[in-house]
């Protein structure tokens, strides 16, 4: 039976993406994104539990993303996980959750005048022009007699 790793995230930018270009000149964006889940714990009350992430972008996709985002900034992110152990400064075994970028959509509140434009971008292509949603028709009036009570 195959296997399969995708991960599919929104959360927001815990630093500035940081860009830097591979020996070969392969682009390579790394930032971090941490999701936010409400639990209620034992006693009933509601906690926050936050989960922190390591991203990597590759190629075209990495300059635009480091372009684009900043700290603060909400995030969609399409990739696969990976886990990485290691010993930090102070000698303590911790563990990384690292994704690599596949597709990434970049996500605008309202009043987010300096981020306003929406962009895609995908790992085979460069980013996406936005589709307009196609016009619905007005719905009919409704007669009072068509109300039935």
């Amino acid at each position: 039976m195959a296997s399969f790793n995708k991960i599919i995230m929104v959360g927001y930018l815990g630093r500035d993406p940081e860009l830097r270009y591979t020996p070969q000149g392969t682009p390579v964006c790394d930032f971090s994104i941490a999701t936010t889940e409400r639990r209620k714990d034992k006693s009933g009350e509601f906690q926050d539990h936050t989960t922190w992430f390591r991203v990597s972008l590759f190629g075209r996709q990495a300059e635009v993303a480091s372009q684009y985002l900043s700290k603060g900034r909400q995030v969609y992110v399409e990739g696969t996980l990976s886990q990485r152990e290691y010993t930090d400064k102070e000698g303590n075994a911790r563990t990384s959750l690292e994704v690599r970028g596949s597709d990434i959509q970049f996500i605008s509140s309202a009043g987010d005048s300096e981020h306003t434009p929406t962009a895609r971008a995908s790992a085979t292509s460069a980013p996406a022009p936005r589709k307009e949603a196609p016009a619905r028709p007005a719905p009919a009036p409704v007669d009072e007699d068509d109300i039935p009570f």
